[in-house]
């Protein structure tokens, strides 16, 4: 082959390494283990750019580790459930179950056509029935543990979907997958009880420093852990209270108003017999049709209406007007909140609206005046309490302190935690899903599905509805069961399981893909766990990271796994961008995997996409950048095969003769390259000036064949094998034929990888620059280090420069170690 062949070469490969099983994982015990994985697809029918980054990423690293001596896992999978395919169902006609199928077959074979490096006898695919019938058992587990519950709650509703959704799950009001506004409705839904480990999933963030800083924040705000006193309000008449929550107790003298959810279920105790009770219903029916994240949403207009009822200050008996207010929510904290316009900016604001009083309670620790009349803003910083009878002069830190000592104290209050976070909301109305292993008997109650039983597999034939919904209501042969405890007839549970159940615990299922007995063998978890590397988007920062490690805390817990976290270094990496936007189809800017592979093969589009950026960081496609990364490989196609003469079937012995300057300069070149191409992939995932570092090192070697008459052969051929082993990782396939032209028989991708020499880096001889006057006019060599006296005295003697010194008088030397001799001369 003369030329660079791209499709040739690397289907000669691809079908290779598909019939030696060449990724099998091996269980190697005398080799460190690396477990390498990149988030597993929704299998939608086609690989996108997305998709290509995050695979060459984790593929660079696996083959990397392998020729590391590492023990590598590098598996692949399909998170195969879920709404896209139920829908794309009743669009198209086909089942979801087929629609699946095939998108896998497509996109698995786009994966191979990039040479992936996955061992694909551990492929899991979500929606098989082996593999969810534990998903079904890991259901029963967290049931018997008191973490699965049913109730009925509001929840959130796309009506589009027809299914309700996690409030993770629900993006600035509407819905995660189709965009549709999400509404509030009272359902019986099954829960999973995560607040039992929101402490754990807060306190063990400490241990992943390999996490980037931005999705621990992500995480610890959605948790929302919060410090702070809970005060019970009593309400004149009543003999009920009002509880509040506030992180500020200090600012407790200045309530003018309290505000409860329109939900709060003392409302309409408050309201009965009052000349507002129908004002107030008709505010409360208006705020149903918004959804929790449109009504704490900051565009949103904060309204409320009086109720006519009045609560009790408890540490001044002042009276206080009850509101009912648009933006408080009873599924956050109390489901009533004190207003302290004077030191809270939105009660402020509520305060400015309605007419309601404005107290001072906490002046600046700087003694600035500050007056409810001349306040434009509230006062949200700590500072000194005034205005609050005992409590008056202390600062505000200690009087949080001192006032929540005494309203427990008086039984009137106590220290609490409260937190953002809520129970994980899983059932879902749609048929493409795992089914709830639950079963209704009216005689027994709510019964669990006895795990011999087993998968509860969903039926294939089903009639899908239009507007969505799920068929398996009206499905007798699935719905009818009979009670495990009486043997009477019951019916099974018709919801499925949130899709995040599957991808959950994915992970562990890669050990032990086969395993019958258990989820996953407890030596295979014990041998691989936890995953060294986990590679995957920002986006999946709350609702799939969060989900996986409360699972995996749950194992643990149950002695199942010892590891208490899944992932302990995780790379979100950046998008692909094209004309400074996302690509999209709308937009009419996607360039496709297939495209690139087709005109200029699957090397040359890893290499691109991991030279263009850091991995972290936005990529923006560009089709120069493409062709330029073609044309280098093309170079060191050429490289190889013109020179590969010299030593191709011969046997190349390593040269006795003295090294000349120009061998020193190349074997510094390489071992240079070598140091640092291992330092980035190893140390600082820095893959774009890795591959800068390659391109360096064929500058270097095509110098060194055109600057010598005879290159030396066992030289070149050595620089030639560090090459192909440092560009492996990344052009597999070529560097594997290129391995074979210089006559190496093993495989590129089962060689160690090399260590650079430190000796080989010391530089005892240098080039040094000679300037007069400014103009290059000549380079001499020279021992590392040497003095301008003794600089001047090898440049007179060097005949290029002697001619611009003889005539003139040298007024001023200048010098830079080891790089310039300027002479100014006269």
């Amino acid at each position: 082959m003369q030329k660079y062949n791209p499709g040739e070469i690397e289907q000669k490969w691809q079908n290779y390494w598909q019939k030696s099983n060449f990724f099998k994982s091996s269980e190697d015990k005398n080799r460190k283990k690396f477990y390498c994985l990149e988030m597993f697809p929704y299998p939608s029918g086609k690989l996108h750019m997305g998709h290509m980054r995050v695979y060459s990423i984790g593929d660079v690293l696996a083959r990397f580790l392998t020729m590391r001596g590492y023990n590598v896992l590098h598996p692949m999978g399909w998170d195969a459930f879920g709404l896209p395919a139920e829908n794309a169902a009743i669009e198209r006609g086909v089942h979801p179950s087929d629609w699946t199928s095939s998108n896998i077959e497509e996109m698995k074979k786009q994966q191979k056509a990039l040479g992936l490096s996955y061992d694909w006898e551990r492929e899991v695919t979500t929606c098989d029935s082996d593999y969810y019938r534990w998903s079904q058992w890991l259901f029963l587990l967290l049931y018997r543990q008191g973490l699965a519950y049913r109730k009925k709650a509001s929840v959130n509703w796309c009506s589009d979907c027809q299914t309700v959704l996690a409030n993770e799950q629900v993006e600035d009001g509407a819905c995660w997958r189709c965009g549709s506004s999400v509404t509030d409705r009272d359902l019986e839904q099954w829960f999973l009880k995560i607040t039992a480990y929101a402490d754990r999933l807060l306190e063990d963030l400490n241990l992943l420093d390999g996490w980037p800083e931005r999705v621990k924040t992500m995480q610890q705000n959605w948790i929302g852990r919060s410090e702070g006193t809970e005060i019970q309000f009593p309400i004149r008449g009543l003999k009920e209270k009002i509880s509040v929550f506030t992180t500020r107790a200090d600012t407790v003298f200045g309530v003018t108003s309290m505000i409860l959810a329109p939900e709060h279920p003392l409302v309409e105790k408050i309201i009965r017999g009052s000349s507002t009770q129908e004002q107030v219903r008709n505010f409360v029916e208006s705020v149903k049709g918004l959804n929790e994240r449109s009504r704490t949403t900051t565009e949103i207009e904060k309204e409320g209406v009086f109720t006519g009822g009045w609560a009790i200050n408890p540490l001044n008996g002042s009276e206080i007007p009850i509101l009912v207010g648009n933006y408080v929510l009873m599924t956050y904290g109390t489901g009533a909140v004190m207003g302290v316009p004077a030191h809270d900016q939105r009660d402020f604001l509520f305060a400015s609206k309605y007419d309601l009083p404005v107290k001072v309670v906490v002046l600046p620790a700087d003694n600035k005046k500050l007056t409810a009349e001349s306040m434009t803003e509230a006062f949200e910083e700590y500072g000194i309490l005034v205005n609050s009878g005992n409590f008056s002069g202390m600062s505000s830190k200690e009087a949080i302190q001192k006032i929540t000592s005494y309203l427990k104290d008086t039984g009137q209050g106590d220290s609490q935690i409260t937190y953002r976070l809520r129970d994980w909301l899983i059932s879902r109305q749609r048929y493409w899903g795992a089914p709830i292993p639950i079963i209704y008997c009216e005689k027994c109650g709510v019964l669990p599905v006895p795990e011999e039983q087993l998968p509860v597999e969903l039926p294939y034939d089903v009639q899908f509805k239009e507007g969505g919904g799920s068929p398996l209501a009206e499905h007798k042969g699935f719905l009818e069961t009979s009670c495990p405890a009486c043997g009477g007839a019951a019916r099974r549970e018709t919801d499925t399981m949130d899709t995040f159940i599957c991808s959950s615990w994915y992970f562990l299922r890669y050990c032990s893909p086969d395993y019958q007995e258990a989820p996953f063998a407890g030596k295979d978890v014990d041998s691989w766990m936890p995953v060294d590397q986990y590679i995957g988007g920002i986006e999946h920062a709350i609702l799939h990271l969060l989900y996986a490690r409360f699972f995996t805390k749950v194992l643990y817990d149950a002695g199942l796994l010892g590891a208490k976290e899944p992932f302990t270094h995780l790379l979100a990496q950046g998008m692909v961008n094209k004309d400074g936007v996302k690509m999209s189809k709308s937009k009419g800017n996607v360039v496709t995997p297939d495209e690139i592979i087709e005109k200029y093969g699957a090397d040359t589009g890893r290499l691109f996409i991991l030279f263009a950026s850091p991995p972290e960081k936005a990529l923006d496609w560009n089709d120069q950048g493409v062709e330029g990364c073609y044309r280098f490989l093309k170079r060191v196609w050429r490289l190889v095969h013109d020179y590969s003469y010299l030593f191709e079937g011969k046997q190349v012995e390593s040269s006795s003769k003295k090294q000349e300057p120009l061998e020193k300069k190349l074997i510094f070149a390489v071992h240079a390259a070598l140091k640092k191409v291992t330092e980035d992939i190893e140390k600082r995932f820095n893959f774009n000036t890795a591959i800068s570092a390659i391109m360096e090192l064929v500058n270097s070697l095509y110098a060194y064949v055109n600057e010598k008459d005879k290159p030396e052969p066992s030289l070149l051929k050595e620089s030639f094998k560090q090459l192909l082993l440092m560009l492996a990782p990344f052009a597999p396939h070529m560097t594997e034929e290129l391995w074979q032209k210089i006559g190496e028989k093993t495989s590129i991708h089962l060689m160690p990888w090399s260590e650079h020499d430190p000796s080989a880096l010391e530089v005892t001889e240098v080039e040094v620059v000679v300037q007069v006057n400014g103009k290059v006019r000549g380079r001499i060599n020279v021992p590392a280090g040497t003095m301008a006296k003794e600089l001047l005295s090898l440049a007179r003697q060097e005949g290029k420069i002697q001619k611009y010194l003889e005539n003139g008088e040298i007024r001023k030397i200048i010098t830079v170690p080891d790089k310039l001799l300027n002479l100014v001369v006269s």
